[in-house]
């Protein structure tokens, strides 16, 4: 048996930790291992920006429903078993070596998101899950998730450039992309009315259903996820809740929304005056900065941001920064982090490098925002 260190040690290897889209070599796997995805019910969600956010809504209600769910989502933030939850339960670290030494022990070699979605397959398997909501890793087509043959609905949410050098450097590319996620004969939920979704949904003989960004009073006023682009996401949760899952009533969903927890997006702690917000491409900062302006007009911010080299930090800081912002750069460690020296060469205004020591403080607004993986090293 090994540890939960060990686990880890063994996934972020050199051998393991990098990207290779693809699916023969997880699809080896499963069937080495029985194809546990088979025997599931999932929804499946692909999308730019926002599909955190569905995913968290749409586990919420199911659970409150009386669901057994089960959630796979990911970068985490702080530990590797966030990715993986059972009705709102982190995997335990037992269970995860366990999975990572059985997997690694096959004789196919696996990246390590391939290695987490065979994990994902298996545990909520063998835990009897009802309802799997799944979100792509990138892009969606050759993403490992897409090894499922069918799943109650596909949800796409909002498509923007990003992972350009993978997935294309246009939108209609990139929707391409997402659209690989449709299975025949399974509706798609969506508010993007791109042409590739239309055309594999007509491939799929697949229901398309493009949603509206409107919602009812009582669902956006009950949705526990703060920022106006929040709504987008909720009409594709009620859709797709109305749709599958007809039962569900009213008074279920409002309970449902109230519970809804998705760390660090648009994340309020109230005693240090502190938002947290892991927006790491352009429009994901857009959708900070708009919110700040909606909520918090006139008070006085202090940025603590970070960003990967792969990310259009340039654009990131301009869409972000104004005049009269302190502003910190955080050139934090990881292998692709850009360094405090080319974040300041990129930022319009004057900056300060940011250390460990410095504190939050409730006099002005502190913001602190960028890479998932920045966040996660800073201690709040």
């Amino acid at each position: 048996m090994i540890s939960y260190d060990k686990a880890i040690e063994i996934i972020t290897s050199r051998d393991n930790f990098y990207i290779d889209l693809g699916l023969d070599r997880i699809k080896q796997a499963l069937d080495k291992l029985g194809n546990p995805q088979d025997d599931l019910k999932f929804i499946h969600v692909a999308g730019t920006n926002g599909k955190g956010s569905v995913c968290a809504m749409l586990e919420s209600i199911l659970r409150e429903a009386g669901h057994k769910t089960g959630l796979y989502t990911s970068p985490h933030i702080w530990e590797y078993t966030e990715r993986i939850k059972i009705c709102g339960q982190d995997i335990s670290k037992e269970d995860f070596a366990n999975y990572v030494e059985l997997i690694t022990s096959i004789g196919i070699h696996l990246t390590e998101f391939e290695i987490l979605t065979v994990m994902m397959f298996l545990y909520f398997k063998e835990q009897g899950v009802d309802v799997a909501i799944v979100e792509v890793g990138l892009g969606g087509r050759l993403d490992a998730t897409n090894v499922i043959k069918e799943n109650l609905c596909s949800v796409i949410t909002q498509i923007d450039l990003d992972h350009t050098d993978r997935l294309g450097d246009t939108k209609e590319k990139i929707a391409y992309e997402k659209a690989g996620i449709i299975k025949p004969n399974c509706p798609v939920i969506t508010g993007m009315g791109y042409e590739a979704i239309k055309d594999r949904a007509d491939e799929c003989d697949s229901m398309f259903i493009l949603v509206t960004p409107y919602v009812e009073q009582k669902f956006a006023e009950a949705l526990a996820l703060k920022g106006r682009h929040q709504i987008d996401n909720l009409a594709l949760v009620i859709t797709a809740i109305n749709y599958v899952f007809p039962e569900i009533d009213d008074k279920t969903i409002i309970e449902g929304l109230k519970k809804v927890h998705h760390p660090c997006r648009f994340e309020y702690i109230k005693d240090k005056n502190l938002i947290i917000d892991a927006c790491h491409n352009p429009n994901g900062v857009q959708a900070l900065r708009d919110n700040l302006d909606l909520y918090y007009p006139s008070e006085k911010r202090r940025f603590v941001f970070g960003a990967l080299r792969r990310k259009d930090y340039k654009n990131m800081m301009k869409i972000l920064f104004r005049e009269g912002d302190e502003i910190y750069l955080n050139g934090f460690d990881y292998p692709d982090a850009c360094t405090y020296e080319e974040l300041r060469e990129a930022c319009p205004y004057e900056t300060k490098k940011y250390s460990a020591s410095d504190i939050f403080t409730p006099e002005r607004l502190n913001i602190v925002c960028g890479s998932f993986y920045m966040i996660s090293q800073i201690k709040f």
